[in-house]
């Protein structure tokens, strides 16, 4: 079993923790992790855009004049396609871009993404992550300490860490329950606590 080190809030060891190499030591799937963004992007899709056929426009009911005898072209709606104001032709409807993948795929897709963070030594853990108040530069401070630079995804439930990363550039924090396969990529680092680490793992098992 593959064990990370710890450390604490100032950046010095605080230890080592075991890391479960079914989920942290496998060998990344990229083609489950590329299903895996393309199906949460399109889920994100709205899909109400929408015209109105011929059908669902108002009036046209009437035909507009005889059918023999004018001259003209016959017809007989106002409301067809080529009049202005008819209808429009195999036009947009409401629709679901939802993709289903299977649960354990896109579990596949999440331990492949972690066990590369760690490959990469991309993955940083803290004995404890708290702040007594949201202040930018604490979090500057520790995420300095910790090594943690570039774009940095942070794993936290405590309300200060989350006020105090809002003015920090390429920082995001989330909770361990949205803990997502796009921000996972997109941030080069992976910054969370041991209990967090804890709750992923139960969930990822």
């Amino acid at each position: 079993m593959a064990n990370l080190q710890v450390i604490d809030q100032k950046g010095k060891s605080a230890g080592n923790v075991d890391l479960n190499e079914e989920i942290f030591g496998i060998e990344p799937n990229e083609s489950v992790v590329f299903d895996a963004i393309i199906r949460q992007r399109a889920g994100k899709r709205q899909g109400t855009s929408a015209v109105k056929n011929r059908s669902a426009v108002r009036g046209g009911g009437k035909k507009p004049w005889r059918q023999k005898g004018t001259g003209r072209a016959r017809q007989g709606s106002i409301r067809a396609p080529q009049w202005r104001g008819g209808g429009v032709v195999f036009g947009p409807t409401p629709r679901s871009y939802k993709i289903d993948m299977p649960r354990k795929a896109r579990r596949l897709a999440m331990k492949s993404v972690l066990s590369q963070k760690v490959a990469d030594n991309d993955l940083i853990v803290l004995d404890q992550l708290t702040l007594d108040a949201p202040k930018t530069k604490d979090l500057k401070t520790i995420l300095d300490s910790a090594k943690a630079s570039g774009k940095v995804l942070i794993i936290s439930d405590n309300e200060n860490v989350k006020l105090s990363g809002k003015n920090l550039k390429n920082v995001k924090v989330i909770p361990v329950e949205g803990l997502n396969i796009v921000d996972a990529v997109n941030y080069e680092k992976l910054l969370l606590t041991q209990d967090a680490l804890k709750r992923i793992e139960e969930v990822l098992a």
